[in-house]
């Protein structure tokens, strides 16, 4: 009962969830990589699902940190990334002191982090997630990125991501696509709808097979 309650009362369960939580584990099936390739390229993210338990201690977790921290943004600032945020305004999200005015620009104004609550996926895929200090221009209402937005966050996951697994990759590999959704690295930004940290600007990144080397490398430990 108190499981149900604590659904109940969690205003980020979409449709899907709902489904999904219905179906339990044993129906669930994770999102392989050709899954992810349509679900990003028609901005089908909505369906994206986690592992019926997992959600379920997700949604627990969220309501048990809202209660100690005040709100998930805190959390994230105080534990994961250890930003100062400048004094708020008129309850607007936190902004920060910045080296530079365009987002990934200066290693300092940006982190990458592994997903502490990744999706529902298959083994061998790897959910990054980059933290931003700067803003991404978006379009309103709907929170969806511009075009320059979309090529700006791609020049940083090409030069990021992309080439140092390419001069990683296996012949097999060299013989394949080289296109980047039919490659190793896929990358997605939720619209507004669909934020559970609204307050922060964050830029999903989905990584196949990603050598533990590199893994270190971008994530690393920065204070």
């Amino acid at each position: 009962m108190a499981d149900d309650v604590e659904l109940g009362s969690f205003p980020g369960l979409t449709p899907t969830d709902r489904e999904n939580l219905a179906g339990g584990d044993e129906n669930f099936k994770p999102h392989d990589w050709d899954d992810l390739i349509d679900i990003i390229a028609t901005n089908n993210l909505a369906i994206l699902k986690r592992k019926p338990s997992h959600l379920r201690r997700y949604i627990k977790w969220t309501n048990q940190t809202k209660n100690t921290y005040g709100s998930i943004t805190a959390f994230i600032l105080s534990e994961r990334l250890y930003w100062k945020a400048l004094p708020l305004v008129n309850g607007e999200s936190p902004s920060f002191q910045c080296n530079n005015t365009v987002p990934f620009t200066d290693p300092n104004d940006y982190k990458i982090l592994l997903n502490d609550w990744p999706y529902g996926f298959t083994s061998d895929v790897t959910h990054i997630v980059i933290w931003s200090k700067v803003r991404i221009a978006e379009q309103k209402p709907e929170g969806y990125l511009r075009p320059e937005s979309a090529a700006l966050v791609e020049r940083f996951v090409q030069r990021t991501f992309v080439e140092p697994l390419s001069s990683q990759r296996s012949k097999e590999d060299v013989a394949g696509d080289s296109d980047r959704q039919h490659g190793r690295v896929l990358w997605f930004r939720n619209w507004t709808g669909l934020q559970s940290v609204r307050g922060l600007e964050h830029v999903h990144v989905l990584v196949r097979d990603a050598p533990r080397d590199l893994l270190d490398s971008w994530i690393g430990d920065r204070p």
